[in-house]
């Protein structure tokens, strides 16, 4: 793995493609870590609405998944590498997001941001997409390479019909660009991923991702991760469960640390 130019396809793209990040003890482990957050779904599992018979669902903030996922984020090849792609040595694990699609043609997945979900900012973000099942290009999860440098865009309500219908209607964000109906216009990049590789992208970039067709199925993992460079950085609206706590006792640009997140150190290999 060239760490270098990964760094820089980083900093410069706002995401980068690293194959074979994980063994097969180290998969093992994430995989278990997803089949728990199946069997034990949070407050906010959720089904998206869909046109067809296809399921799409997601589950993140489940309160347990700390406790759930410590063993897996301690002996994971993820903190060392994130230390290498940010160049500072903390890093802490912020939330799991789960997702499954099976069982026919589901829909997109919406372009979208996920910061503008979220109260925080900075270089030192990161998201790991993790897949247990092969995925081509054209089937994977799509990002328009640069766009986290900005501007950020509202938050889509994943609504059926209408994939940039606005989180927050009353705030001066701007609503999310048509990307699916423009695509010549915007640099679009993906990647055919297999179990093992990593896909590492900034949660300020946009991405999407493309439907499954019937008799496929996608078991994806999301890991979300920040260091020493993130900041609180308010939001209009509820910031969910895991973080919403934070508004009491942080202001705009205050270092984004509280105890309830859990550090991981870097392994010695």
């Amino acid at each position: 793995m060239d760490l270098s130019a990964a760094r820089s396809a980083y900093r410069e793209d706002g995401v980068v493609y690293l194959p074979k990040t994980f063994d097969v003890q180290a998969l093992s482990a994430a995989l278990g870590a997803y089949d728990w957050s199946l069997s034990h779904p949070g407050p906010l599992a959720t089904k998206f609405a869909q046109s067809t018979d296809a399921t799409f669902y997601n589950d993140l903030y489940n309160p347990g998944c700390t406790a759930a996922y410590k063993s897996m984020l301690e002996t994971s090849p993820l903190p060392q590498l994130l230390t290498e792609i940010w160049g500072t040595p903390d890093v802490w694990f912020m939330y799991e997001q789960v997702f499954l699609k099976e069982g026919g043609e589901s829909r997109r997945t919406p372009w979208h941001q996920d910061s503008s979900y979220l109260t925080i900012a900075g270089n030192d973000l990161a998201v790991a997409w993790i897949t247990f099942d092969p995925v081509s290009k054209p089937d994977s999860l799509e990002f328009v390479r640069g766009s986290h440098r900005g501007p950020l865009y509202n938050g889509s309500r994943f609504e059926l019909g209408d994939d940039t219908a606005p989180l927050h209607p009353q705030s001066d964000m701007q609503r999310l660009p048509d990307i699916e109906a423009q695509r010549a216009k915007w640099d679009i990049i993906s990647f055919a991923v297999d179990p093992g590789d990593l896909v590492l992208f900034h949660p300020a970039a946009l991405h999407g991702g493309a439907p499954t067709h019937r008799g496929t199925r996608r078991r994806t993992l999301t890991l979300r991760f920040f260091g020493h460079d993130a900041y609180y950085d308010q939001r209009p609206g509820p910031a969910g469960p895991r973080v919403s706590g934070l508004h009491s006792r942080m202001k705009q640009g205050d270092p984004f640390r509280d105890p309830s997140f859990l550090k991981l150190l870097p392994r010695a290999d």
